[in-house]
């Protein structure tokens, strides 16, 4: 077997399970998971509609480039949610089964083994951005998030002779653990690196259309790119998904959109690799990428749980204002994150994932995801908020 696999880290939710392995919770509470980012809202009936309309054409091979009509939508919405001037549906557009799948691929199709390469993360992470680093060969160069950067990877701290050896660079707006939105000052600072060190930037964007601010939708890199006059995307390239935007995550559909020259030499890899996407799912995808009134409907419920879960933890809990993304990243009283979790499932029968879980020790050897929780508010408004208020009595009471 590949010795590679040897170097990948248990998945933050295997070490979730050894933590409550042994504990016993309370069996008069039912359990309340505020843990895995799966949404558990409605999916968008008319993907649904879509599947079953063209359920007969499973009975045919899709192409790995995906549909034209498919390839067209995207870039349709692409183009007028992030204001660029065109996108080419054929060598800048490619659908995908989901961003983890992709960005997972992405990073063995663009590394070079050849030379040092080094992948940047932001820490705490998404952690397929390590796995697929580490099983490529290369090495993660993890950035630290904290509250002293508003939870952003601070570029200006990496060295010259560092940047040397990136070779990819992952951006997570909105982030996921901590829902920090990067803004166009930071993507343009970072492009200018990019020129300046020759690395691609990957921009995982795949909860951008869930932001509490109507008025202030996040910013993304292609955006950047357009408004630096780059409209042919040089060295970057994004990811976005239907699962959050539609509550579609068992779909397993999103997009890569950028550079045509690393989008083509992706899209051959692609072919090998054997993952298009069916075609009742392209149909299913298309209906859902060309409707926006369900993603105004879903903004509007998770609208309404923040306010209603920030009202109830902000007097005995210290997190970021949330921005966008369907997380809370309060700080832990105490500070132990791992045995206030335990605590909570135990006392309260209620999960959350530990933020040392999401992080790696940093530059000053502290892992920054330490004394935080990341809650994700997935639920229905109901037990989202009861789970709320299980955390605060249990603060509460010491």
């Amino acid at each position: 077997m590949n010795p590679d696999l040897d170097a990948l880290h248990p998945y933050p939710f295997e070490k979730l399970a050894a933590l409550k392995a042994d504990l016993t919770p309370p069996e008069s509470l039912a359990h309340i998971p505020l843990t895995i980012g799966e949404p558990q809202h409605a999916p968008y009936p008319g993907a649904l509609a879509a599947l079953v309309a063209h359920q007969a054409e499973m009975a045919r091979y899709p192409a790995t480039n995906g549909l034209p009509a498919l390839r067209e939508t995207i870039a349709a919405w692409a183009c007028q949610r992030f204001a660029l001037a065109d996108l080419d549906i054929e060598r800048q557009v490619l659908p995908v089964n989901g961003t983890r799948e992709a960005i997972f691929a992405f990073v063995q199709a663009a590394l070079d083994r050849s030379r040092p390469s080094k992948v940047a993360v932001p820490n705490p992470f998404y952690q397929i951005y390590e796995g697929a680093a580490l099983l490529a060969g290369g090495e993660p160069l993890y950035l630290d998030c904290t509250a002293d950067n508003g939870f952003r990877p601070d570029f200006s701290a990496v060295s010259a002779d560092t940047w040397r050896d990136v070779q990819i660079v992952f951006i997570c707006s909105p982030g996921n653990p901590t829902g920090a939105v990067t803004p166009l000052a930071d993507f343009k600072q970072l492009i200018a690196l990019a020129d300046e060190h020759d690395f691609i930037i990957a921009s995982d964007e795949c909860y951008s259309e869930l932001y509490l601010d109507e008025a202030a939708p996040p910013p993304g890199l292609l955006q950047a790119c357009a408004e630096l006059g780059r409209d042919d995307y040089r060295r970057c390239v994004v990811f976005h998904s239907l699962s959050k935007r539609s509550n579609l995550p068992g779909l397993r559909s999103g997009f890569i959109a950028g550079d045509a020259d690393l989008i083509m030499p992706f899209k051959r890899y692609r072919t090998y690799h054997g993952c298009a996407m069916s075609l009742p799912m392209q149909h299913a995808s298309i209906a859902a990428w060309q409707d926006e009134n369900h993603v105004f409907a879903n903004r509007e419920a998770y609208r309404e749980k923040f306010g209603a879960v920030t009202e109830l933890l902000a007097p005995v809990m210290d997190f970021p204002t949330p921005e966008a993304s369907f997380y809370l990243w309060p700080a832990v009283p105490g500070g132990d994150d791992i045995a206030f979790t335990q605590r909570l499932f135990v006392e309260q029968h209620v999960s959350v994932l530990p933020g040392s879980l999401m992080g790696r020790p940093g530059r000053e050897g502290r892992n920054p995801g330490s004394g935080r929780l990341r809650l994700a508010l997935v639920a229905e408004l109901a037990p989202t908020l009861e789970a709320a208020e299980r955390l605060r009595q249990l603060i509460e009471r010491g």
